[in-house]
């Protein structure tokens, strides 16, 4: 990949993501004022069940469809790149089939034995509905970012927020005419239609694109050597997701009870749960939709560099994107330590968001720069290695909510997050040092 077409790619998803990033805050600030603080808090208790959804079904395979695709289409085999996609694409489709059908038919033990709230059983079966449309819709983003076409997936990108806000304020205006009370399941249905309006526009413009070259699903070749290679180099990518999500989501789980050991009431610890995970941390990760961009076109333009023998460009690279993120998130954790206090009170109406805003500003520049050291060294096939160092680095985090939480409340937490990132960030590095 050229830099020309580097940039290009980054700068119109660092568009899209801002944009989106921007419609997203006004839909937190929407939720937060419509449903609450405590509603916000049942929705974000759903939310790891969707990431779980994902890392099973299309995160690892979705990673290999971007890495495989980018390195056939770099040697001029078009054809296997086209064939990839659809084995792994339909293979993503029927895990995810399969998780919706278990996930629906369980909600309710999932909600009360697991998460520890019954009132999220019907938020866990609308969700159930999405998981098969979201796994078509990351393996379509795969391949688009492979071609280094982002403008598709970043247009898909809008629609799909766009979606989301203006069904959920269409149920919501709908549950107020009817005088039944506003809940998070207003969240739970934007969230439905929106994967919906993606994977079905994906799936018209990416069939478009196979017809106009007389692409046929049914003349795939050596369809057991692509699907075993495709397994086996997603296998320790979904254990890596598997893993962190699973982890992610004891999380999610213990700290509202780890916060109720430290002498808060249980409807105060979902409010505060709220507020730290759908008000302060969206607006100190809204920056990096510039790292994720970029990141996003690492990883396919390091493996293509990797197919072609050019290491000295690899290295260069890594360096570049590491010192470039380091200095934007030093940048923004400036901004959001001064001037924390002022936004939670103007956006979110809370001095509470505020404080977490200013407190969790400094893990911007090691969270950053571990978007894109992940995204290099997944590029250059270390998903082994990205594992370990992740699973370091949640493990960490675990380990302050079930000791520091008790005692410092949500402070306890915040100071898990900074010191996990510092160590992956560490990690990371000294695993790049040593590539040969």
């Amino acid at each position: 990949m050229s830099k020309k077409s580097f940039v290009r790619g980054t700068f119109i998803l660092t568009c899209s993501g801002l944009i989106s990033r921007i419609i997203g805050f006004f839909y937190r600030i929407f939720l937060s004022h419509s449903i609450g603080a405590q509603g916000v808090g049942l929705y974000q208790l759903v939310v790891p069940l969707q990431n779980i959804a994902a890392a099973l079904t299309s995160s690892g395979i979705q990673t290999v469809l971007s890495r495989l695709i980018a390195s056939r289409t770099a040697l001029g085999r078009h054809k296997e790149a086209r064939d990839i996609f659809c084995l792994g694409t339909a293979s993503a489709l029927l895990f995810a089939l399969v998780l919706s059908c278990i996930s629906y038919r369980n909600s309710a033990f999932i909600a009360s034995r697991i998460l520890k709230a019954p009132q999220t059983d019907s938020l866990i079966r609308i969700l159930a509905f999405s998981f098969p449309l979201s796994a078509l819709h990351s393996c379509i983003n795969s391949y688009y970012f492979a071609a280094k076409r982002t403008s598709i997936p970043s247009a898909l990108q809008l629609l799909e927020q766009l979606v989301r806000v203006c069904s959920s304020y269409l149920i919501y205006l709908i549950l107020n005419s009817k005088n039944i009370p506003v809940t998070a399941v207003i969240a739970a249905g934007g969230a439905l239609a929106s994967e919906l309006a993606a994977a079905l526009s994906g799936l018209l413009i990416i069939g478009t694109g196979f017809s106009s070259v007389h692409y046929s699903f049914l003349k795939v070749e050596n369809a057991k050597t692509i699907l075993r290679e495709i397994f086996r180099a997603s296998l320790p990518l979904t254990l890596n997701k598997v893993l962190l999500t699973l982890l992610g989501s004891m999380e999610v789980v213990l700290i509202p009870q780890r916060l109720c050991m430290a002498g808060i009431s249980s409807s105060d610890a979902l409010s505060i749960y709220g507020i730290f995970t759908g008000m302060a941390l969206p607006l100190v990760l809204f920056p990096s939709a510039v790292t994720n961009s970029a990141s996003v076109m690492l990883m396919p333009s390091i493996a293509e560099m990797q197919a072609l023998g050019r290491r000295k460009r690899i290295r260069n690279i890594t360096a570049q994107s590491c010192s470039g993120c380091m200095l934007l998130g030093t940048i923004c954790a400036l901004f959001f330590f001064f001037s924390g206090p002022f936004i939670g009170k103007f956006l979110f109406h809370s001095a509470t968001a505020g404080t977490y805003i200013r407190t969790i500003s400094f893990i911007c520049p090691f969270l950053y720069a571990n978007t894109a050291l992940t995204s290099i060294l997944h590029g250059l096939g270390k998903t082994g290695t990205c594992l370990l160092h992740n699973g370091a680095g949640i493990l960490l985090r675990i380990a302050f909510v079930l000791f520091a939480v008790p005692h410092m409340g949500i402070r306890g937490y915040i100071y898990g997050i900074l010191l996990s990132e510092i160590l992956l960030s560490l990690l990371h590095i000294f695993a790049l040092y040593h590539c040969e």
